[in-house]
């Protein structure tokens, strides 16, 4: 339910780096005690090898010539002006929304209210529109590489060979090779000797690195740079400035620090009591508290979360998590500092020390404090909980043998950590199965149940080629108890579509086709829209029109309204859309399908993507299948899609056009262009029919002709709104699709019967 980010638990020496609290201190608070404007130089950066969309997307890399920020070239002086002009833009933003009540934010309710009123602590001073910047499950939104400017693709076995070459040792590690860092003292003039600390580590799938010593990172190419300037004989340095908006936000995360009050220290003890019966942490003692350094905030009622740096113990970041109530539910809003697409923090991984070989992986703070409490087995809180597990965490949790995955209690926590075990590896990480006796941790610890034992029963996330019923027992059982969530994503726009396909899934293969100009791309953005804006993470693949205008359709989709007219409100409806966890590749035109699947299988690794649109397949059949056989080049490319969605446990939606047919003839599966394989490997069938009329504009219905999850298909009328390009479910909705049923099981009867009539016929 909730994030955390890199500190680091892999202390200096050999293998491992980190920091280590003095003997004495209290762990997380005493490291935060006089630890300054919190600068760290050299953070970590997220998804290296996608090119960022705008001035948000800039990369923080090392100097020396490697990893410039994009730009045009040969105009720096009007490149620095235009990204004042845009910062400037955005201060200026920052303060009106510290004069006005913040606007709501997506699924978390609104921004947490400025801080206003109580005692500021000495010294601390917070600029307005601070607090505009904290924000909950902000997501960058990144473009995948463009076929124009690709991004080198690098292979393990050509990093081996490269390291050999230039003569730098390594050893394998589970899912990074370690080598010595170049970076750090007495090593930045000459290759790494092998006696030094192993404390840099190459990502295996895309060659990017993170010394954890010095916290400098970048991708593979700034990495061959860097080795080059050395042997050129000159010094790398192994560190650069913040950028701005970041040094800000760690000021901004020092004043807040220093106004939030330790828990334990509260002079009201009825206010301590009451403060955790409302985050439901009433079995939590002050010690653990004490330990993890939380930290409670009056003015909001929030709990405080820090992110140390596992290299200096410097204040890096915020979490701020506060409850709402909502007649009888309870929800919990989490905001951050600096913003949540920068904020990777592993929460609790200072506390690691060099010897620890165990690890528990939890999707929330609190749950790693019951955790810790109950077992006193490591345990870390992930920075996206079940979202996302962020590439760039990988180095800091190498150190460890034995990774158990218990992230919550639903199926989507169940989802997940499976997911995440493949980045891991599958032979050192184990699963809690989410269940009534196995809930998420802080809830197992306030009934009373035994934590240790439930660790003990973790699955392991490996298995053999051929298992047993016994073995897929518990997974049966679990969907069958689960009905809803098995179901999967429901649909908020379109509810009809809900009581044919039950939700959306992932690991399955969904072919869209409908008539040429009834509107099927504006269609599929909308519903892929809806699912994105429940949380799914959605990369969009449009090979039909440019990614401007797919974004400025989805953006008017979003809005449910034009914006041409009210050009005022785009910067306030575009930063709720660019929080979407949305992302598009920029191939346009035929494509090979090897580079878009190298290129998808890059986004589900880095981003976590579950749901991949590919608008249409016939782009992916370029100029190499002329001379081919057509057919079969489209069924080995539906092929691949299939293989990728079930490998990745990813929803592939890929829009098919149908073949040239009678205008007055509704579209039938059968009218799919190519062979049968299509509809055969697909698990989901729509069908956008338009049956046009002469007198003016035609009817458009949705058809779901195949459906492998429960069988239910039929057909439910859109209507179209112009102004907002969206389609909806029409009010009659409802009665058109139990009349339609109705209507073919009548059909179905006259159809025996009048072919036994023929048959007495003489």
């Amino acid at each position: 339910m909730a994030p955390a980010s890199p500190g680091t638990g892999i202390a200096r020496g050999e293998g491992s780096t980190g920091f280590r609290p003095p003997p004495g201190s209290d762990a997380l608070s005493a490291a935060a005690v006089g630890s300054g404007n919190g600068g760290v130089r050299g953070a970590p950066r997220e998804g290296g090898g996608l090119s960022g969309a705008g001035p948000r997307g800039r990369r923080c890399r090392i100097r020396g010539g490697c990893g410039r920020v994009p730009g045009r070239p040969g105009r720096p002086g009007r490149r620095r002006r235009w990204r004042w002009r845009w910062r400037w833009r955005r201060r200026r933003s920052a303060g009106r929304m510290a004069a006005v009540p913040l606007r709501s934010c997506r699924a978390a309710g609104r921004l947490l209210p400025l801080l206003c009123g109580g005692a500021r602590s000495k010294g601390a001073s917070l600029r307005a529109g601070a607090l505009g910047r904290l924000t909950q499950r902000r997501y960058k939104k990144d473009v995948l590489p463009s076929p124009e400017r690709p991004m080198p693709s690098v292979s393990i076995t050509e990093i081996r060979q490269y390291l050999r070459a230039q003569g730098i040792p390594f050893h394998d590690g589970y899912s990074c090779l370690h080598t010595p860092s170049l970076f750090t003292a007495g090593q930045q003039d000459q290759p790494p000797a092998a006696s030094a600390p192993y404390t840099l580590f190459i990502d295996k799938m895309t060659g990017s690195f993170l010394c954890t010593a010095t916290l400098a990172e970048g991708t593979w190419q700034d990495f061959q740079a860097t080795v080059e300037l050395q042997h050129r004989g000159v010094p790398t340095p192994a560190t650069e400035e913040l950028e701005e908006d970041v040094q800000w936000a760690r000021e901004d995360a020092r004043c807040i620090w220093d106004r939030a009050l330790p828990l334990w220290e509260l002079l009201d003890k009825d206010e301590t009591n009451k403060t955790k019966a409302m985050f439901g942490i009433s079995l939590v003692t002050d010690a653990t508290l004490k330990r993890f350094g939380v930290r409670y905030l009056r003015t909001t009622k929030s709990l405080v979360f820090p992110w140390f740096s596992p290299r200096d113990a410097t204040l890096k970041g915020l979490k701020l998590v506060r409850v709402e109530k909502k007649g009888d539910a309870i929800t919990y809003v989490e905001e951050t500092l600096p913003r949540l697409d920068s904020y990777r923090n592993l929460f609790g991984l200072p506390l690691i020390g060099r010897r620890d070989t165990e690890l528990v992986l939890t999707g929330w703070e609190l749950d790693a404090l019951a955790l810790h409490q109950a077992t006193g087995v490591a345990s870390l809180a992930l920075p996206r909980g079940a979202t996302c597990l962020p590439p760039a965490l990988l180095p800091y949790l190498e150190q460890f043998k034995r990774i158990t995955l218990w992230l919550g209690e639903d199926l989507h926590s169940w989802e997940a950590a499976k997911l995440f075990a493949r980045k891991l590896s599958l032979k050192r990480c184990s699963l809690v199965r989410p269940g009534n006796l196995q809930p998420r941790p802080l809830e197992a610890l306030n009934q009373g149940l035994n934590l240790t034992k439930i660790l003990r029963t973790a699955l392991p996330a490996s298995h053999k080629s051929i298992v047993s019923f016994r073995q897929l027992r518990e997974e049966v059982f679990g969907e069958l108890v689960n009905t809803e969530q098995v179901a999967g994503v429901k649909w908020a726009r379109f509810p009809e579509l809900n009581k044919l396909l039950k939700g959306h899934r992932r690991g399955e293969l969904t072919i869209f086709t409908g008539p040429t100009g009834s509107g099927k791309t504006t269609f599929i953005s909308e519903y892929a829209l809806d699912l994105c804006m429940q949380g799914v993470c959605t990369l969009w693949g449009s090979f039909e029109i440019s990614n401007i205008r797919l974004a400025k359709i989805m953006l008017t989709q979003f809005a449910l309204q034009r914006l041409e007219d009210q050009l005022e409100l785009y910067d306030e409806w575009a930063d709720r859309f660019e929080d979407l966890p949305l992302y598009f590749m920029t191939f346009h035109g035929q494509q090979n399908i090897k580079t878009v699947i190298d290129t998808m299988q890059h986004a589900v690794y880095m981003y976590d993507i579950t749901h991949v649109v590919v608008d249409n397949l016939q782009f992916m059949m370029g100029h190499e299948h002329l001379s081919a056989d057509r057919l079969a080049a489209q069924d080995y490319i539906v092929g691949a899609f299939r293989k990728f969605a079930t490998d990745n446990t990813c929803h592939i939606t890929l829009v098919i056009h149908p073949r040239k047919e009678d205008d007055e003839k509704e579209l039938q599966t059968a009218s799919i262009f190519g062979s049968a394989k299509a509809s055969q490997e697909a698990d989901n069938v729509l069908i956008l029919q338009d049956r046009k009329l002469v007198t003016g504009p035609g009817k458009r219905y949705l058809q779901v002709s195949k459906n492998r999850f429960d069988g239910d298909v039929g057909i439910f009328p859109l209507e179209f709104s112009k102004a907002s390009l969206t389609f909806s479910s029409s009010s009659r909705s409802k009665v058109k699709l139990k009349k339609m049923k109705e209507e073919k099981a009548l059909l179905a009867k006259k159809a025996p019967e009048e072919c036994s009539g023929d048959s007495k016929k003489p």
